[in-house]
């Protein structure tokens, strides 16, 4: 199975080298105010998948501190009551 892994590894490693090794050639964004960056078009590709995947990341930030709360709340919630609910019985009366 490890083999496999590494295979496919390997696959898309050499898929994403060529990729990039056919995709040098320069390319202009144009900014406001009449800014101009030249790179070549693999780097630009490269910047704006890794800013959008920074960006997915940080929109979850929110909903996982959210989630981490409330569960820290919901367990606090069950060791009380589990710890009121522990009630010696009194033994019967003779």
């Amino acid at each position: 199975m490890t083999a496999i892994t590494w295979a496919v590894r390997l696959i898309i490693f050499s898929f994403l080298l060529l990729f990039a090794l056919q995709n040098t050639d320069p390319v202009n964004l144009n900014f406001v105010l009449g800014q101009i960056w030249q790179a070549p078009l693999v780097i630009v590709l490269l910047a704006f998948f890794a800013g959008g995947a920074l960006l997915g990341v940080l929109s979850l930030l929110g909903v996982i501190y959210r989630q981490r709360r409330e569960i820290s709340r919901l367990k606090r919630v069950a060791s009380e009551t589990k710890a009121a609910a522990v009630v010696v019985p009194e033994p019967p009366a003779v």
